[in-house]
Formats: structure tokens, sequence, C-alpha cells
């Protein structure tokens, strides 16, 4: 199994007792691993027993699955296409260079942590070295390649954009080419997208997606801290507390549900207790779009906003969100006589704005409910 060759991820979850997050993408070998046989030695080459089973279950829970193989590129890939497969890959890597190389950069091209990534590999060898170089990268023998949608490291919650994730990471790779043959600014290209963001309250068919927001999002996640489904209910029936999510499309297509923020409205203030958006989303800039969403509906309310937050190794770009946007750590008289916090883990801190009204984005439309009044309609922001 996974445990000699992962030391690093299985010294955190045994030793520590910290729960590992689920696999967000699995990296095939194809010799003797994904396919049966060697094709530089021209061997017929047929899918391995309980391979397609597998990455039919992976896809289908939303599992991102790539490759990184010892072999020309331009002979293996008419192979994946003839055994019907080609489909389930993004971002291949196959060439000469080593598989932790592989492995690495479809981490960082995913933009996805380390410990989410596992490699699955008939060699001994390989599996040794990329443990080695990435000892949070789980390895697992091409043995056991029929039996992982069994193993709870594959076993994520599943929410109806799991099933589209393959597809909305294809439209993404699609935008990015755009985006690279496109002549001119930044700002005009994502004009250019006919962006919709649209910042809605959550009803009870939307908490499988945000439970999976708060468990999956790092870098654009602001204290990192876990909302069960039974917490999320619980708030949704709580009038002092709102439960929002954020979705986007755009001509490519439609991200999905990208964001959650969950808001506990008080007398003097409102207290933004998470917010966290997909890392798929960070170069549209829709984290800071939703908090100065917010932050405009708090002014319009003629509150304070205030802000939880825990610094982790991964959100750094989320504290620099909120500090651009004003937030600091000065007491306020809206905190005088407030009875300590009991729902936040000691290490969060409290972070403080006085909200100006915030002009709306140029670069797409945005429309929200109406937090600061009875009727809580829809509206463009504008």
């Amino acid at each position: 199994m996974a445990g000699s060759e992962t030391a690093g991820t299985t010294k955190t979850a045994a030793t520590t007792g910290e729960t590992r997050p689920a696999v967000k993408c699995l990296v095939w070998d194809l010799d003797n691993t994904l396919w049966q046989g060697t094709l530089l030695e021209n061997d017929e080459l047929r899918l391995r027993p309980g391979v397609l089973k597998t990455l039919r279950a992976l896809d289908e829970r939303g599992i991102l699955q790539s490759v990184a193989s010892r072999n020309d590129h331009a002979d293996a890939w008419p192979r994946l296409e003839a055994l019907g497969v080609a489909e389930y890959f993004v971002l291949p890597h196959i060439g000469w260079g080593r598989k932790s190389d592989a492995v690495r950069t479809v981490a960082e091209q995913l933009n996805f942590a380390q410990n989410t990534i596992a490699f699955i590999d008939d060699q001994h060898t390989e599996r040794a070295e990329v443990a080695y170089h990435l000892p949070d990268v789980r390895c697992y023998d091409a043995a056991e390649a029929a039996g992982l949608p069994d193993l709870a490291d594959f076993a994520p919650t599943v929410t109806t954009d799991a099933r589209r994730r393959r597809a909305m990471y294809q439209e993404k790779f699609r935008r990015e080419a755009a985006q690279s043959e496109f002549n001119g600014p930044d700002e005009d290209f994502l004009r250019s997208l006919d962006m919709r963001m649209r910042i809605a309250r959550a009803d009870a068919d939307d908490l499988a997606r945000v439970e999976e927001l708060t468990l999956r999002t790092s870098q654009m996640n602001a204290t990192g801290v876990h909302y069960s489904d039974a917490d999320l209910r619980a708030l949704l029936t709580d009038p002092d507390h709102e439960v929002l999510v954020t979705t986007v499309e755009d001509r490519f297509g439609s991200h999905g549900a990208v964001g959650v923020a969950l808001l506990e409205r008080q007398p003097a203030s409102w207290r933004l207790k998470l917010l966290a958006t997909s890392c798929r989303v960070v170069n549209f800039g829709i984290g800071t779009h939703v908090l100065r969403w917010i932050a405009d509906q708090a002014a319009l309310a003629d509150v304070h906003l205030e802000a939880d937050f825990r610094r982790t190794e991964r959100n750094r770009i989320m504290e620099v969100a909120y500090r651009f946007a004003g937030f600091n750590s000065k007491p306020c008289a809206c905190q005088d006589g407030r009875a300590a916090d009991t729902d936040a883990p000691a290490d969060v801190q409290r972070l403080h704005l006085v909200p100006q009204r915030q002009a709306a984005p140029t670069t797409l439309t945005a429309t929200g409910p109406v937090l600061w009044s009875g009727d809580g309609a829809e509206k463009p922001w504008a």
C-alpha cells in the first residue's frame, strides 16, 4: 500500500491524528500499470483488469486523472485513444524525464497541494523516486488499481459539480489557451469572457458542494475550518446567519459553485466566519469580488464588518486580499461587551473593517441578494 512509500503523508495521518485530505488527482503510469504490456516492445496492449472501472469511478467522483509515463507522446497518446480512455486524462506528461518532475508539474499546473496527489506505477523504483522527491504524494502499486475506489482516500463528497470536474478543467485549459493567444490587456480578456457571477442564499441542495468547498479549498480559504453537513444545515435555519454560495459562468461554460461565505449578523457588525473560493477562479479575482460585494452590503446596512482569519501554509493570498480590502486587527467599540467566541479555534484572528460603498467590477456582471433589507431579493451589483 501507500504507507511505506509516502512516509510524510502516513506520519501526518497516523502520528498526529490529523485526517489527510482526499485525493484530488491520480497520476497513472502506462506500461504494465494502466495497460498490460510495454509499448516500446511492441506488445499487444490491453487495459489491465479493473482499470476501466477505476477510471470511470474516480471520474464520476470528481477525481482528476493524469499520466506520467516514459514513452514517446506521439506513440502513447494514439494508443490511449484506441483503448477509448484518452478522454479521462488531463495534463498528461509522456516523455523521458523523471516521474517526480512530471507529478510535481501536474500538481503545480492544477494548483493542487502535493498531499492531494496520488501516483500509481508497477515499478517499485519509480514509486520510490517519486516518494523521495515528493514525500506528501501517495504512491500505489499497479496491482492495487482495481481496488482504489474502495479506499477512503478516493471517497470524497460527490456533488453535481464533482461529476463535471474534468469537463470544467478542460474548459479551463481552453480558456487559458485563448488567453495566451489574446493580444491586449488582461482586463480586456476578462471582459471578453462574458463572465456572470451570482451570489445566492444556499439551500439544502447546495450543502454537499458547500461542504466540499470547505474541505477542498486551501489557498483561498480564510480559516481552513471544516463545516459539516450538520453544521451547515443548522446555519441555514438560523435567522442570524447567511450561507452564501457563489457560481460563475462564462462563454466557455459553467465554473459551477466556486465560493462559499458564512456570515453572522450582529447588531453593530457582521462577522464573516468563512470565505473560501475555488483555486480554479483565483486568476479571475472571484474571492476579492465576493469580499467587496459583502463589504458593499455591510456599508448599505450601516454596520461594521469583521472577518475570521487563520494563517495556514497555503492561504497567504487570502490574507493579502483581506489586508488589501482594508481589514486590520485594531479593536473597535463595536466589539465591546460581546461574549467570547466559542465556535472558532483559538488561533483564529478577528479582523475588522469600517466598510464603504464598493463599485461593481468592470470585468464581469454580478448579482446577489439584498442582505440589508427584509425582502432579500437578488439584484444586480451596481
